[in-house]
């Protein structure tokens, strides 16, 4: 009888696949996590960077508004390290916030990688 030969054969399959397939969807999603992580911190790296750049504004207020923007979107561990300085952007007067924050690189609590993201923008001056 040929079919009482490969009675079984279907779990092994299974189990062959899923030993390629599961890490494979694992590791995209890991990607996807320090993508948004590093995405989300450089776009509230440069909205709190336009934040401090009006008249009458401080580098203080854009690290604010910075750290409340991860904290909007993401964990509040994320926004531990947010700078805030006046700087030149080719010569001409400007701020820079810097966000320093660590994503898990091997799922939610493994080993973590630091990213470093900045945000620039230009200062109004009186004329």
């Amino acid at each position: 009888m040929p079919g009482r030969r490969e009675r079984g054969a279907a779990v092994v399959d299974f189990v062959l696949i899923m030993v390629l397939l599961v890490p494979l969807v694992l590791g995209v999603a890991q990607v996807a996590l320090v993508l948004h992580v590093r995405n989300t911190a450089a776009a509230a790296a440069s909205e709190g960077a336009r934040s401090a750049a009006p008249l009458g504004a401080t580098p203080a207020d854009g690290a604010a508004r910075t750290r409340d923007m991860i904290r909007d979107a993401l964990a509040d561990h994320y926004a531990d390290d947010v700078t805030a300085t006046r700087t030149s952007i080719g010569g001409v007067p400007g701020t820079e916030v810097v966000v320093r924050t660590r994503v898990p690189a091997l799922g939610l609590f493994g080993p973590s990688v630091p990213i470093t993201v900045r945000g620039h923008a230009v200062s109004d001056v009186e004329p």
